[in-house]
């Protein structure tokens, strides 16, 4: 009897995969660390990362490189520099269908989970984290690195897909607004201790007011765009996340097409009527028009902060079109001043799978190598960055640095420093949205609906149900996001319930037959 029990339960057993497997996401192998870094050998590793047209990034990375091949004179890495990462993600794609992948990425998670889908070649982190040699704070390490502890935990959560590690974060930023103060108090408002929605509407509608000569009365210009907004898609996404409303699900379900956006549609079509609203891609760069005097509120991210001002240290328009003014560095507008909700971006770090283990290590070290102190102060001075663990934020070298603002308009220009301190005092108040392949169409998607939107009203188009219903369905189609597969789990199938309730009822008996065979040999 017994053994026909035992035989039944490890039947059910085994047969549990085969019914629920298909339920879950595949899980992909942890790294197998090698037990020791093997010298003796040379390794040429392949480095892709992003800058800004900022001459100072890319000299911290080729200080980062040079100091790092000091400590290991059998690594050396080669750098490919991109100055967006739409084109280094393009050609990451076409490299992982052709196998010729970089070791080192500076990347977004959103673009890491469509690398995922290429063969198992993004490199799972946490066994390389967990190690004791050659660990985050390892024992075998030759540099002084930060413990798993010691990185900023919203940050290092950021980097989670599928309940596990496949980045390190590098930098992060978020979102600011740039505001002309002196303009915002000559309409007569008075800026409050956090921007709202309804505020910056209402003050942009009032700068429209014109003199008789046709220039505007706030700037006295002919040219004014009161609120300008670089990153449409972090737009959407901000408001709908202040509103708690749908975006997508954690498995990738689209959910962005509802009646809060639309409603969010018809409100910013109602001020680009009034001229008082528009965007980068339509109009100009914020900075530009800000430091003009053509702007009053300029939202850009924080990494942007040297070029905002009218002594901004990097600055794409002629001095004499410079106007003075006093400016303001605070949060994006918010719907609910008391629970601000505002985005968390900023590159990560990937590494990616060869066949050769020790050359993935190799690779691992430099990774981890980016996040010591030197490289990331010296990364966040080139802009309103973060770093992205509190070993660097609490340094002798970056409380230094934050302490000097003001004290000149380049290194130390307080714009950029307002900018990363907004990050560190809000890191609480940020998020990021779900990660998935598809989550980059579906964050284009979100951007372009305000962009067309917008163009639509200032072509006279009729922006009504039916053309919200038209819009819904051609962004659906033109960014794919119909074929965006979820990987929801949703309920288990029947045969995976009945087949649970079967094994546990099979114990239960097991357990039973046992205790009574127990009794009766005692008796």
């Amino acid at each position: 009897m017994k053994k026909r029990i035992f035989a039944l339960v490890l039947a059910l057993a085994m047969l549990l995969p085969v019914l629920t497997g298909c339920h879950g996401a595949v899980q992909r192998n942890e790294f197998e660390v090698p037990s020791q870094f093997d010298t003796s050998r040379n390794y040429e590793l392949v480095f892709w990362a992003k800058n800004e047209s900022n001459i100072n990034q890319k000299e911290v990375y080729e200080q980062a490189i040079a100091d790092f091949e000091a400590l290991y004179p059998n690594i050396s890495v080669t750098m490919r520099l991109y100055t967006d990462y739409g084109r280094l993600y393009d050609d990451m794609l076409k490299n992982i269908g052709a196998n010729t992948l970089p070791n080192v990425c500076i990347t977004y998670p959103d673009h890491i989970a469509t690398y995922m889908t290429g063969n198992n070649c993004v490199v799972p982190l946490d066994s390389l984290f967990a190690d004791k040699k050659y660990g985050l704070g390892g024992s075998e390490l030759r540099f002084d690195g930060p413990t798993q502890e010691e990185i900023v935990p919203k940050f290092l959560q950021e980097c989670v897909l599928g309940g596990k590690h496949y980045a390190i974060p590098y930098m992060r930023s978020t979102e600011a607004c740039y505001v002309n103060k002196t303009y915002v108090e000559k309409l007569g408002y008075t800026l409050p201790e956090v921007l709202t929605w309804d505020f910056v509407w209402e003050v942009s509608d009032a700068a429209m007011k014109k003199n008789d000569d046709g220039t505007f009365a706030v700037n006295g210009q002919k040219v004014l765009i009161p609120f300008l907004y670089k990153s449409t898609d972090n737009m959407m996404i901000q408001m709908l996340r202040q509103l708690d409303a749908p975006y997508s699900t954690s498995g990738g379900t689209i959910e962005i097409f509802n009646d809060t956006t639309k409603g969010l549609l018809y409100e910013i079509a109602d001020h680009v009527e009034k001229r008082s609203f528009s965007t980068f891609k339509i109009d100009s760069y914020p900075a530009d028009l800000l430091n003009a005097g053509r702007c009053i509120f300029a939202i850009d991210s924080t990494a942007g902060a040297t070029w905002m001002g009218p002594n901004a240290p990097l600055m794409d328009i002629s001095e004499d079109k410079v106007v003075d003014f006093e400016m303001e560095v605070m949060a994006i507008p918010q719907f609910d001043p008391e629970h601000p909700q505002m985005i968390s971006q900023g590159p990560s770090v990937c590494i990616f799978n060869q066949e050769d283990h020790q050359e993935v290590l190799a690779s691992w070290l430099f990774a981890q190598f980016l996040l010591t102190n030197k490289v990331q102060v010296g990364y966040a001075q080139t802009e309103g960055y973060l770093p992205v663990t509190t070993k660097a934020q609490q340094s002798e070298e970056y409380l230094d640095y934050v302490n000097r603002s003001g004290q000149d308009d380049d290194d130390h220009y307080w714009v950029k420093i307002a900018a990363a301190k907004l990050l560190q005092e809000n890191t609480d108040n940020t998020f990021v949205t779900p990660v998935f392949n598809g989550s980059t169409s579906l964050r284009d998607a979100a951007g372009q609906m305000i962009e067309s939107v917008t163009r639509s009203v200032r072509r006279k188009e009729t922006v009504d149900e039916a053309y919200m219903e038209k819009l819904f369905s051609d962004v659906s189609t033109l960014h794919r996001l119909d074929q965006v597969k979820s990987t929801d789990l949703g309920p288990l199938p029947d045969t995976a319930l009945w087949l649970l309730a079967a094994l546990g009822g099979t114990w239960i008996i097991l357990g039973a037959v046992w205790i009574v065979g127990k009794i009766k040999r005692k008796q």
